[in-house]
């Protein structure tokens, strides 16, 4: 039998939500994501999929992640240390030679002046 347990948030102690678990409103502990951010990119392979639903699906740190095909539980992308420099000199036309940082050798970093992203070596203070 299918009987409501709570209409709003409200109704429920701490932090718990009023969510509809397929049959009544329930009061459940919230969804939390772990820390981080997903990468840009990953390999794909074989067929669309799901691998994962959400944070939870997955071990340790690791995050559920999309790339528009395959959700599957992927390292959070970290960003090396230190800033990308206000300038760097462009050669040519606006284009990508990079994405984010793990495309970059060693400390660079993938970096945009406006119009290219390239990989640069990093501001790690304003004296530099």
């Amino acid at each position: 039998m299918c009987a409501e347990m709570c209409s709003h948030d409200s109704d429920c102690p701490k932090d718990e939500k009023c969510c509809r678990n397929g049959c009544v409103h329930t009061c459940t502990a919230p969804y939390k994501a772990k820390p981080g951010v997903c990468p840009n990119k990953f390999p794909v392979l074989g067929l669309c999929s799901e691998l994962c639903v959400d944070d939870s699906d997955c071990p340790k740190a690791e995050k559920c992640c999309s790339n528009g095909c395959v959700r599957k539980c992927t390292a959070p992308y970290k960003a090396k240390p230190g800033v990308c420099p206000k300038k760097f000199p462009v050669p040519g036309l606006c284009i990508k030679l990079c994405v984010d940082d793990t495309d970059c050798l060693k400390a660079e970093k993938c970096c945009s002046n406006g119009c290219v992203l390239k990989c640069v070596a990093p501001k790690y203070s304003e004296a530099w």
